[in-house]
């Protein structure tokens, strides 16, 4: 009623291995301001927020260095270019959570309140910041603005495909030979981005899946690599666009210690709030656990599946609707290694401790005894010259004779 709105930037990138937002805001921070004072006149506003990650220093400094030299060159501020238009900035640091990243969460931190989301509606657009209407986009949604408005929206969207328009940068990093930032249009293969531009993974090892959107994304197995990176086609193998983080594994990946990973990271960056997300992810993190540990059973995995559809169903936020992706997509595209753990109790990657048995091959062992002499356990035992032999019930599964081993003579199974 008293015409107030906000414009607000989520530029709180918390997801493990994305860094794409960093780039822009360390490299061209005024692209954003920009766009966001564009934005405020669109609407009508007169003042917006950049929620920025408090763990990038550089990003907010130079952010900050952006903001001044706007106000001093009359870019921001009273009457903006003699147009009687009024803008201004001012920055918020992230809270240090990930849930912050959720929309709603974001500005109730911006309002000093504890990072928590609320349900929806209403929606932002309607109540948001302070309880006015507000629009809230990413970094690199602001980012293409002033691009779009220079050379048009037609030449914009004659990049990528029809549903998903223009470019999308992701974040590569994992098992891959050519680390760091991608740009890439719309609707370009993953093979593409793992073999030609990514170099394949290192040491001739075999691509395995990639986990694509973080914690709340799933993973893409290598039967699947010819796939489009868009929105639908990503969304139709269960997976998601998300920030753009793009993680690749190999064949020494296990995908069950893998789905135990990012429930880990979920666990602890939840709000808790709601009991779906603060008290189902950790018992889903326990069957995880269980299995991993060669204790789990069929009905584990049965039970699994099913928890993993009543937090999808009634978990408050994003955060907390997305948190089984992981289980459900490795489950969905590798499920063999789960019933390898559950009913032959290996781990076919060699990564689960418990799962682990080393062993020595008599043809291959000198009587070296470099191996006996580093492991800490004292676990392996034999005359010099003559083949060793390693005592299951001693051995802590460290892997050091391996590493000392000059013969390639022991192999874990």
């Amino acid at each position: 009623p008293d015409g107030v709105k906000f414009v607000c930037c989520n530029a709180d990138e918390g997801d493990p291995g994305a860094f794409m937002d960093r780039s822009v805001l360390e490299g061209d921070p005024h692209s954003v301001i920009e766009a966001m004072t564009i934005a405020g006149y669109a609407i009508g506003a007169h003042q917006g927020y950049i929620y920025v990650r408090a763990e990038y220093p550089i990003a907010v400094h130079r952010l900050q260095v952006a903001i001044d030299q706007a106000r001093e060159y009359g870019l921001l501020g009273k009457n903006i270019f003699e147009s009687g238009f009024d803008f201004d900035l001012e920055l918020r640091l992230g809270a240090g959570a990930f849930v912050c990243g959720e929309e709603t969460a974001l500005m109730t931190s911006i309002e000093g309140k504890r990072g928590e989301p609320h349900p929806r509606p209403p929606f932002p657009a309607n109540k948001g910041l302070f309880q006015r209407p507000t629009l809230l986009n990413n970094v690199e949604t602001y980012a293409n603005i002033t691009w779009i408005l220079n050379n048009g929206p037609d030449k914009f969207a004659a990049i990528g495909t029809k549903g998903s328009t223009g470019t999308k940068v992701f974040a590569l990093g994992g098992k891959i030979t050519n680390t760091g930032l991608v740009e890439i249009p719309m609707g370009t293969t993953l093979r593409t981005v793992i073999e030609d531009i990514g170099g394949g993974c290192p040491n001739g090892k075999k691509f395995k899946a990639a986990q694509t959107g973080g914690p709340s994304g799933g993973c893409i197995p290598a039967s699947l690599i010819d796939t489009p990176m868009d929105y639908d086609s990503l969304g139709a193998i269960g997976s998601m666009m998300g920030s753009g983080g793009l993680i690749v594994m190999d064949e020494d990946n296990c995908m069950v210690d893998i789905a135990k990973f990012f429930l880990e990271f979920i666990i602890d960056e939840s709000c808790g709030k709601c009991s779906p997300c603060r008290i189902g992810t950790k018992r889903l993190y326990d069957l995880l656990c269980k299995i991993t540990e060669g204790n789990g059973t069929l009905e584990d995995i049965a039970t699994i599946e099913e928890l993993c559809e009543h937090i999808k169903q009634s978990a408050l936020c994003g955060l907390g609707q997305t948190a089984p992706n992981p289980v459900l997509s490795t489950l969905h595209h590798f499920r063999d290694e789960y019933i390898a753990h559950v009913v032959e109790k290996r781990c076919p990657a060699g990564v689960c401790k418990n799962l682990l048995h080393f062993v020595i091959d008599p043809g291959k062992c000198k009587g070296c005894t470099l191996c006996a002499k580093n492991c800490p356990a004292n676990a392996i035992m034999g005359a010099v010259k003559a083949p060793h032999v390693i005592d299951p019930n001693k051995c802590i599964k460290c892997g050091a004779c391996m590493d000392n081993c000059r013969f390639g003579a022991i192999s874990k199974h």
